[in-house]
């Protein structure tokens, strides 16, 4: 009985690792008419019973060998275009299959294992002539931001009697894409860059070229030609650059809240990311953000981080989820990747309050500094720290997604009413709106 229990779970293996699928009914089919015709055979002992007894079995080997054949003669590469990507633009990829077999496949399935929305990779490629090669383009638009697994790819094909389906995982076909979330380019914002509070320089060297010139030295391999200060280098008879410091006033500290039960999203959210948009994305008949806060709110941040990067300052970030997000301020286009990085995979997942993760970062920051507030919270609680970092000599700036919009029973008069009171610059956006028109301009502030 043992012995019994060891073959069966044997073959169980093999049959898993095997990697095919039977279509029971034509084999089952098969084995009834073998069955009459070795009986016939047998009884009557013509050949002819013989002969198609014979011919059954060699039809199942045949179309058994063919399956097997056909999937394991294939080969497909699988070339990214490009391994980021930003939700509303096109992630592109390459692929390349090629049967290397001697005889024709009628037919090879691919299906993508991947877990990126609307990344529609499987198709059949059906009558394919021995040693050829199919090349194509797979564009898909960015909807959702994140980091998504491509892949792997799994090929099946059959036989010509469809007894047979082999399938087999084809190596180096797993690749990752990050998805960036999308910047919207603000000819405006408020305040604008030159009327931020001014301050004590802070005596800290940095590679940057700032407005503070902190000294000179002489020139060293590598060093810029716009950082060369002419008149000392005339006079001393060698090469002198110019040498920087960081001015803390400068620095701009974006604070997000992902606190878990805050963001919500619209009822229809689901039907949203099934929809075929791709004919009308880049038209104005369709909004492109994701229907729920957490998108307008990590969007706003996104945009915003981008305009002050832009104009030369110097921008920082913290995020209240479960990670608890940071990065240190600092310029130019390595920190907007930095922070769009960060950005693609921060989820409103954290325990912690709006209120507590302002009150813990900027204990530790100096007076003057600009911070910018992006939370779709209607709690008060916030507005009082907000109100007294204003009385420290902070300079506050307020994004509210307003959640109702979305569809939270809230109302966030309350909130918008308060921040206008306190004299804190406030941006109120809400579903559908164009992040543009609403952060692009003092207009669109509320006082």
């Amino acid at each position: 009985m043992d012995l019994v229990k060891s073959l069966v779970t044997r073959a169980r293996a093999l049959y898993a690792r095997s990697g095919f699928i039977l279509n029971l009914r034509r084999v089952w089919l098969l084995i009834i008419i073998w069955a009459i015709l070795a009986n016939l055979a047998v009884a009557t002992e013509r050949d002819i019973f013989y002969r198609l007894a014979y011919l059954i079995i060699l039809i199942v080997a045949a179309a058994f060998l063919w399956a097997l054949y056909s999937v394991q003669s294939f080969v497909l590469t699988r070339e990214m275009m490009t391994a980021r990507a930003q939700v509303g633009n096109l992630a592109e990829e390459k692929f390349s299959a090629t049967s290397t077999g001697r005889i024709p496949k009628l037919w090879i399935e691919l299906a993508d294992g991947g877990n990126m929305p609307g990344h529609l990779v499987g198709r059949v490629l059906s009558g394919m002539a021995p040693r050829t090669k199919y090349n194509w383009t797979m564009r898909t638009l960015c909807r959702m931001r994140g980091r998504f697994r491509l892949g792997p790819l799994t090929a099946s094909s059959g036989d010509p009697f469809g007894l047979f389906i082999f399938h087999r995982t084809l190596p180096d076909t797993e690749k990752v894409l990050v998805v960036y979330p999308m910047t919207v380019d603000l000819p405006l914002f408020a305040p604008s860059v030159g009327s931020l509070r001014g301050g004590d320089t802070h005596f800290q060297r940095t590679h940057h070229v700032t407005t503070n010139v902190a000294g000179t030295r002489e020139y060293e391999p590598g060093d810029s030609f716009n950082r060369i200060h002419w008149k000392s280098s005339a006079r001393q008879d060698r090469l002198i650059v110019k040498e920087f410091e960081l001015d803390p006033t400068a620095d701009i500290w974006m604070l997000l809240d992902m606190e878990r039960g805050i963001h919500t999203g619209t009822w229809w959210e689901a039907s949203w990311y099934e929809r075929d948009l791709d004919a009308l994305w880049g038209q104005d008949k369709v909004t492109k953000l994701a229907p729920n806060t957490e998108e307008y709110a990590v969007t706003c941040a996104a945009s915003i981080a981008k305009y002050f990067l832009d104009h030369q300052r110097a921008v920082g970030l913290a995020a209240s989820d479960h990670e608890h997000a940071y990065a240190q301020p600092d310029r130019g286009e390595r920190q907007l990747t930095r922070l769009l990085e960060i950005l693609a995979v921060v989820e409103s997942s954290g325990n912690e309050s709006f209120a507590s993760l302002i009150a813990r970062e900027t204990a530790r920051l100096n007076r003057n500094i600009t911070i910018v507030l992006v939370t779709p919270s209607p709690e008060l609680e916030w507005i009082h720290y907000a109100l007294d970092l204003r009385r420290r000599g902070f300079h506050l700036i307020a994004i509210v997604v307003d959640a109702s919009s979305f569809g939270m029973g809230v109302d966030f008069a309350p909130v918008i009413g308060e921040l206008a009171a306190s004299g804190i610059v406030t941006y109120v956006v809400r579903q559908g709106d164009d992040l543009r028109a609403v952060l692009g301009g003092e207009k669109s502030a509320v006082r």
